[in-house]
């Protein structure tokens, strides 16, 4: 099966640093979003394994908790990930839904690679 991810709300250096991140730990499709209208247009679209936000989307500044919240409404949802260097941030995330993520700054740790492997293990089976 191929692995399919959508990241949102990064700026163009970040998702590129998350994409080149994720390839290095599985081959996979990232797709990338800029606000909550298109995370949910790309989600009705696509099958996504694992969605990736940014705590404050780049494009309109909007909460990534907030979109967290609205996306595990919908039946279905796949894992979520918040995309934050902050523990607060992520204990947030993680009250509205989401797994515990990662932060930018850990993207190349081996332990955030193995974290995500099994995100992304038990998430395609």
């Amino acid at each position: 099966m191929d692995v399919r991810i959508l990241d949102v709300g990064q700026c163009g250096f970040d998702h590129a640093a998350i994409h080149d991140f994720i390839q290095h730990v599985v081959s996979s499709t990232v797709d990338a979003a800029g606000t909550p209208e298109e995370t949910q247009k790309l989600m009705e679209m696509n099958r996504y394994h694992l969605v990736l936000i940014n705590r404050i989307l780049d494009r309109d500044g909007s909460s990534g908790i907030e979109l967290i919240k609205q996306l595990r409404q919908i039946p279905d949802c796949p894992p979520l990930m918040l995309v934050s260097n902050l523990p607060d941030a992520q204990a947030k995330a993680i009250a509205a839904g989401a797994l515990q993520g990662f932060g930018k700054a850990t993207i190349h740790l081996p332990q955030t690679a193995e974290h995500l492997r099994e995100v992304l293990k038990a998430s395609v089976m």
